[in-house]
């Protein structure tokens, strides 16, 4: 059953430019532009009257973008809940201008290893992550560790743990490696159940419905879970909606300032309707449009994800925003 039949989040790529270049993503390999201020004040307010209650800034490195303090500070002077993830590079240069601007805060972390986090990395950006940890606690901002899970770096998630976020009290996001229309990488049955075991422990945020989700073969198009496009507002640097998911950018739509009659079309209507469904969709277990598609309809895997959600958004205050 449906509980809730409008957007909740938006995944906002202020640039698709990135200044590390990881193994595991070529994002950094796209030109792009800007987002503009201008878009991103109309966009807004769209959001807002759409119900959207969260705003993802992402990218490419969003911090390359250099009015994103503003970006954050408008998000959360209109109400909506701001999240954004950055791999810690230029975070020294912005902290004063995002304190308390972000009520999620992600720095990406794949190893307690500098040279092995580097080298996944592409750039040496371990010791700017350190150095953005203390910054940040030291501004009394509350920052997570975004670990993204592969079977070569399962091992140091342990020492990440225990050497990093529980001696500066942070939570370790767990994010398992996905797959989509046949890219990304698989996980094992066994780093499966080491993973949900990892989830139940303090401090650390695993969407156990992930791990069920990659038991059952992921999305099937027969009977999808994913509810991307109707639970997800995909915003490209060059201002256009993008269906059915920024994965598979079927179709992109000029929003011309137009965002909310835009999403009532019947064109993007037509295109939500696929979500799920196209032969690309099958066997797809990306963690970013999983997680608001789990929490919009019961489900198995709504209930799956019930705990660890509330439990994060328990620790990071922002529970009463999404009543």
């Amino acid at each position: 059953m449906r509980l809730i039949k409008h957007p909740v989040l938006c995944n906002y790529y202020v640039t698709y430019r990135c200044n590390a270049k990881c193994s595991f993503c070529d994002i950094w390999e796209k030109p792009s532009p800007y987002v503009t201020l201008k878009n991103v004040q109309e966009n807004l307010l769209a959001l807002k009257k759409l119900g959207v209650k969260v705003i993802d800034f992402t990218g490419g490195e969003p911090l390359l973008h250099q009015q994103i303090d503003q970006f954050c500070a408008l998000a959360k002077e209109m109400g909506f809940i701001t999240t954004l993830t950055t791999n810690a590079l230029l975070y020294p240069k912005f902290a004063e201008r995002l304190k308390g601007m972000v009520d999620m805060l992600h720095f990406s972390l794949d190893t307690a290893d500098k040279e092995k986090h580097d080298a996944m990395r592409g750039v040496a950006c371990f010791d700017f992550v350190m150095e953005s940890i203390e910054m940040a606690k030291s501004l009394g901002e509350r920052p997570d560790i975004l670990f993204t899970v592969f079977e070569d770096n399962k091992e140091d998630i342990q020492a990440v743990y225990e050497k990093i976020c529980l001696p500066n009290d942070l939570m370790l996001i767990l994010n398992p490696a996905f797959e989509y229309n046949q890219v990304g990488d698989s996980l094992s049955s066994k780093t499966l159940d080491e993973l949900e075991r990892w989830g139940k422990k303090k401090n650390v945020f695993l969407n156990q419905a992930f791990i069920e989700l990659r038991r059952d073969g992921g999305n099937h198009i027969s009977d999808p879970v994913c509810k991307a496009a109707s639970t997800t507002l995909v915003i490209s640097p060059e201002n256009e909606l993008v269906l059915p998911c920024y994965h598979l950018g079927e179709r992109s739509f000029p929003i011309n300032g137009n965002l909310a009659s835009l999403y009532h079309s019947t064109d993007v209507q037509n295109q939500i309707a696929t979500e799920g469904k196209l032969q690309a969709c099958e066997g797809c277990t990306i963690n970013c449009y999983m997680q608001p598609s789990f929490s919009v309809e019961t489900s198995k895997y709504f209930w799956k994800s019930l705990p660890s959600t509330f439990k994060y958004n328990w620790v990071k205050g922002t529970w009463r925003q999404l009543v």
